[in-house]
């Protein structure tokens, strides 16, 4: 009888595990500046709105400001976890309405240069998380190096930031360019921040999409634009996320449509993801050949 239970329960897990697998979505920018960290915080929390259960992980190490934009004290990072082999699980802090995330920390050059064991300790640790979320957040440094390079390649999908600046702009397409040159099929979403209006928007998002198809012959997603707004500043200072500080704002409304379109784009195309390897074995592979 124990045997008969036993082999349930590992039915029923690998079961759990088969359903329910967290989406590991790396949101990138060319440039510094561009609103990335609070566009993933505030686009998380719009998504929790939505019942799904939200990881962000602050990855821009030394640089990482997830923690300061919630206006909270961190006693543990993601650095500590691979210094003293800390379980994930005891890194995760809870942020506002049930968010969790994993502050970047400092004091650890170069997470990406570590050894094998330490590469192996962190594969075990997020397998852990995969069927406790929806979806796991990468809010990696802006730019991009070789190091980071192999999250980024690793994930799902990447969403990009950028605003109709000329410099973020360009150093958008050098950053698509640059992922596109390793893997031409990785799904990329584009957000337009900071645009005068919606039409701009619009126009700067379809323009790049044209560039970047006829320079790159790649494919882009225009997930939409947000609109400058003083609340964001205002909220930064608050250390409130926008979309709570005040909700009925141009900014707030215009994340929550951004939400919603992206949840009927994978709603519609759920197919698309096919035999796809997983974040974990795409990282495995990219990680191992360094």
């Amino acid at each position: 009888m124990k045997t008969d239970q036993a082999t349930g329960l590992r039915n029923k897990l690998e079961t759990m595990r088969e359903s329910k697998q967290a989406k590991t979505i790396a949101v990138i920018s060319g440039k510094g500046g561009v609103g990335k960290s609070n566009i993933t915080l505030n686009f998380a929390l719009g998504l929790l709105r939505h019942g799904k259960k939200i990881l962000i992980m602050d990855m821009d190490i030394g640089m990482g400001n997830i923690d300061i934009l919630l206006g909270r004290q961190i006693e543990r990072t993601i650095v500590d976890m691979f210094q003293r082999r800390l379980p994930i699980q005891s890194i995760i802090e809870q942020g506002p309405e049930n968010l969790d995330y994993i502050a970047a920390g400092s004091g650890f050059s170069d997470i990406y240069a570590i050894d094998t064991q330490k590469k192996e300790f962190f594969f075990q640790q997020y397998q852990s998380l995969l069927i406790h979320y929806d979806y796991i957040f990468f809010d990696m440094g802006a730019g991009i190096t070789n190091d980071s390079l192999s999250f980024i390649l690793a994930a799902e999908e990447c969403i990009l930031v950028t605003t109709p600046e000329p410099t973020a702009i360009t150093d958008g397409y050098s950053m698509i360019k640059h992922i596109a040159s390793h893997n031409n099929m990785l799904p990329i979403r584009v957000i337009m921040n900071r645009a005068q209006s919606n039409m701009q928007g619009h126009n700067m998002l379809v323009r790049f999409q044209k560039v970047i198809q006829q320079f790159l012959q790649i494919n882009i997603h225009v997930l939409g634009s947000l609109p400058e707004d003083q609340t964001v500043r205002a909220a930064v200072i608050h250390q409130t996320p926008f979309i709570i500080f005040q909700e009925k704002s141009a900014i707030s409304k215009a994340t929550k449509r951004l939400v919603r379109t992206y949840l009927t784009e994978v709603d519609e195309y759920k197919a698309e993801k096919g035999n796809s390897s997983s974040f974990l074995q795409k990282l495995k592979r990219l990680w191992m050949e360094r």
